[in-house]
């Protein structure tokens, strides 16, 4: 089974910033996508950022020109850099990842167990 530990929520004022970074467990032996959702109350989760293999990052509108994604694939990790940050950025931020598995290395749907974001003065 894949484990997703994802570190870095918390609040921060209108204007700041944060990082989130999630680890990937060793289970995994290859992955299509890494990226973040997040759900804020009373609304459907969101894809916020997606990063493909080898392949050019994805942006939600509302994030673009704010938030980074980058992905060490050495390590199975990815991080979300959230600058400019505004009160409707405010959610439980998820990590996911779409990943084999050994060791039957079938492609799976994996999610974190979330961190909260709020951004509040």
């Amino acid at each position: 089974q894949v484990q997703l530990v994802e570190s870095g929520g918390g609040l921060v004022q209108p204007g700041g910033s944060l990082r989130l970074s999630c680890a990937a467990s060793e289970s995994i032996s290859n992955i299509n996508t890494m990226g973040w959702y997040r759900q804020a109350p009373g609304k459907e989760r969101e894809l916020v950022a997606v990063m493909p293999s080898g392949g050019v990052p994805r942006y939600a509108d509302s994030v673009k020109g704010r938030f980074t994604i980058s992905r060490d694939n050495g390590k199975n990790t990815v991080s979300l850099q959230m600058n400019s940050l505004k009160p409707e950025d405010t959610a439980v931020y998820y990590c996911n990842t779409v990943a084999a598995v050994r060791p039957t290395n079938r492609y799976g749907v994996f999610w974190g167990q979330g961190t909260q974001v709020t951004v509040s003065s």
